[in-house]
């Protein structure tokens, strides 16, 4: 059986590969902000206990205003932190308002901008994680991935069967997440995702299979992508 998790939800993002002036997680995608998608999920997730809505400071009344419109907002369940220059530093901010900093805790750790994860996977990645500590989603690369010189040039192929092309959320015990965040700190590293700073505590982090519907919305090519995924999703619950 799943256990109670806690979320923290990043939605402090600029949106400056959106090519846009706005929050990407406030753009409509079908009529809906990118951020109602996942938080909608993650509301409905009997398990999730507990959301922490990391997002700009300049925006705190911008967001909660449109959570109360579309009566999303309680005290009770989410929790509103202010994001940092960072994605890293978002996390950390949002470590910060966790219930439960102790081992018996569990956190996932989700982009705002990747509206369409689905509850199988949360699901699969709770059971990962409550059996190993640190889990995360990834798919199979499906493309030859290159190492490239600054030239441009070919430095080697990498072997497509060791890559994975990895997501969110990722779920970690609260106290590892903590512990693996208060030494980057320390040290001064700035990683790629969470996982990687759990990795330098020489932990295991295991990887659970995804989907490729669970893209990031990074760019305005994606929000195509975006509406074809949730058009198709549509024509299939019909």
């Amino acid at each position: 059986m799943n256990k109670d998790y806690e979320l923290i939800l990043l939605a402090a993002g600029h949106g400056r590969r959106m090519r846009s002036s706005k929050n990407k997680v406030l753009l409509p995608l079908l009529n809906k902000p990118l951020i109602e998608y996942p938080l909608t999920l993650f509301l409905k997730d009997e398990n999730c206990s507990h959301i922490i809505l990391v997002v700009k400071e300049d925006e705190v009344k911008l967001i909660t205003d449109l959570l109360q419109q579309e009566q999303m907002y309680s005290e009770k369940t989410i929790t509103i932190a202010i994001g940092g220059t960072e994605r890293q530093h978002s996390v950390y901010k949002g470590l910060q308002k966790l219930k439960n900093k102790t081992s018996s805790g569990l956190v996932m750790i989700h982009d705002g901008a990747r509206p369409f994860i689905e509850q199988q996977a949360i699901d699969r990645l709770n059971e990962a994680a409550q059996k190993t500590g640190a889990a995360i989603l990834g798919v199979p690369a499906k493309d030859t991935i290159k190492a490239v010189h600054s030239d441009h040039t070919v430095k080697t192929t990498l072997p497509r069967s060791e890559l994975w092309q990895i997501q969110t959320p990722q779920a970690f015990d609260s106290s590892v997440v903590l512990q693996a965040h208060e030494k980057a700190r320390t040290d001064s590293f700035l990683g790629t995702d969470d996982a990687s700073l759990v990795e330098r505590l020489e932990k295991a982090v295991l990887v659970v299979e995804g989907s490729y519907d669970n893209i990031k919305i990074t760019t305005p090519e994606d929000m195509v992508t975006g509406k074809a995924i949730l058009l198709h999703r549509e024509q299939q619950d019909k």
